[in-house]
Parts: structure tokens; C-alpha cells; sequence
């Protein structure tokens, strides 16, 4: 179905439209998203929140993944141009887990990508996930998920958690 909807950009998780849709347009818009298992957000705190799990998905299992030690409140504060502690309590009220526990999560289903893959070793992946040693990691990811890497790895389902489910 073409909407003749123009746009200007699409992103993870955003489009820019040229134009403000009308009415019949935005429920039509609606219902297709709903249709493919996503969602219109419309409210300006749900925009928020979304945008934080974007910059925090790119940042973690995009090409960002060296920013990853850099703080992550100063990367938040400069990408959305608002307060930390604003965001942060936020992003807590709206999702029931911290934002530095959904980065943990999300750092740890990268690692579980990565050893699903079994083309680094243990230490390539710490360095690359901005950990700061393997022992860090080991334990991150026992506290998680109740197994070790090695474990895990050798486990024949390996339990991948969908992106946009990722949360306590």
C-alpha cells in the first residue's frame, strides 16, 4: 500500500516526514505499523525514551561501538540535548529498568551475538565491547544471563533475546 507520504530521512526506528500528515493518514500510518508489530509514538516522553534506546543500540550493536567508553550520560546529554538526570528518571519511569541497565543488557546480547558467531576469542571481544578486562566481562555476564561465556557458548540453544525486548 503506497501512502504517498513524503519524507525526508528514515532512521533506526525514526522517519522525518516533509509534511505534518492529516488525520486519516496518522491512524492509516497507525495501523500498519501496529499490523508489522511496532508502534506510532506520538507523546513527546515516549519520543524521549525511544530515542535513548536508539542511541543506545547504535552505540552497542552498531558502528558507534568505540564510543562505548565514553560515558554514556555525556554521550545521552550531547545526542538528545537534555539533562541526564532528566532523562535518566524518565527512561525509568517509562521502562521499569535504569538506562545503565538496559546499556548492560543490550552490551551483553552483543557479546552473546559474538560468541554465537565463535570467530573471536574472549579478549578480542572485551576489548571490543569497551570492557576492561575479560574478568569484568566473565562477571557482567554471569550476573545476566547465570552462565559464563564458556557456558554459554557451549550451550546448543544459545537464548538470543529479540532488540526491542531487552529488559529485566
Amino acid at each position: 500500500m503506497d501512502l504517498q507520504i513524503d519524507f525526508n530521512q528514515i532512521q533506526l526506528g525514526q522517519v522525518e516526514l516533509k509534511n505534518t500528515p492529516d488525520r486519516q493518514q496518522l491512524e492509516t500510518i497507525r495501523s500498519l505499523l501496529q499490523d508489522h508489530g511496532f508502534e506510532l509514538l506520538d507523546d513527546k516522553k515516549s519520543k524521549i525514551v525511544e530515542k535513548i534506546k536508539t542511541t543506545i543500540v547504535s552505540l552497542i550493536h552498531g558502528k558507534d561501538a568505540e564510543e562505548l567508553n565514553l560515558k554514556l550520560s555525556a554521550i545521552l546529554e550531547e545526542k538528545l540535548q537534555t539533562d541526564y538526570h532528566y532523562l535518566s528518571t524518565l527512561f525509568s519511569s517509562v521502562e521499569g529498568v535504569t538506562i545503565e541497565r538496559y546499556a548492560i543488557l543490550q552490551r551483553i546480547e552483543k557479546v552473546k551475538e559474538l560468541l554465537m558467531y565463535d570467530e573471536k576469542s574472549l579478549s578480542e571481544i572485551a576489548y571490543e565491547m569497551g570492557y576492561s578486562s575479560v574478568q569484568h566481562l566473565s562477571q557482567q555476564f554471569k550476573k545476566v544471563t547465570g552462565l559464563t561465556p564458556s557456558h554459554f557458548k557451549q550451550l546448543k540453544e544459545n537464548k538470543r533475546k529479540p532488540l526491542d525486548k531487552i529488559k529485566d
